[in-house]
């Protein structure tokens, strides 16, 4: 009976909530979105303990946690994802998009299209010179959309 106990105790403050954040197209390169995420999100102030789950639905850009304060450590991420995946690469045959597009794959299955965050007495628990950042890879990407899952357990 015990163990009822604190499982229903376990569901009672369970707590889950999705939603899609929708990011409005920006220029290629990497973008700081914590305020955008937390503001879309006041539900994180709710929780006790729990994870904040983002899932990028796109394939030509990325999801990473870096650098929140000093923007040339943005500026050199793009300028090494750069040098790193070039356009124009000869033996590219996916270029119907023009020729940043294959590039952009790549550089997405590089970086990713997802993190997870541990919330704590209702706030992110990013250390202090942590951000969340989209990696946009495309020229015109357009608008980006981040399936957002929060869980855990209300204080």
């Amino acid at each position: 009976m015990k163990a009822w106990r604190i499982w229903k105790s376990v569901l009672t403050n369970s707590y889950w909530h999705s939603e899609t954040i929708t990011i409005a197209e920006k220029p290629r390169g990497f973008h700081l979105i914590t305020d955008t995420v937390r503001d879309a999100l006041p539900q994180i102030a709710d929780l006790e303990v729990g994870l904040l789950h983002l899932w990028l639905q796109h394939t030509s850009a990325g999801l990473t946690i870096n650098e929140n304060a000093d923007p040339s450590v943005r500026s050199d991420l793009e300028a090494w994802f750069n040098h790193t995946v070039k356009e124009d690469t000869a033996y590219f045959t996916h270029t119907f998009e023009g020729s940043d597009d294959m590039p952009a794959h790549i550089k997405s299955s590089l970086l990713g299209c997802e993190v997870t965050i541990p919330v704590a007495n209702g706030t992110l628990q990013l250390g202090t010179w942590q951000g969340i950042v989209l990696a946009e890879h495309r020229n015109h990407g357009g608008n980006r959309r981040i399936i957002a899952t929060l869980q855990g357990r209300l204080g």
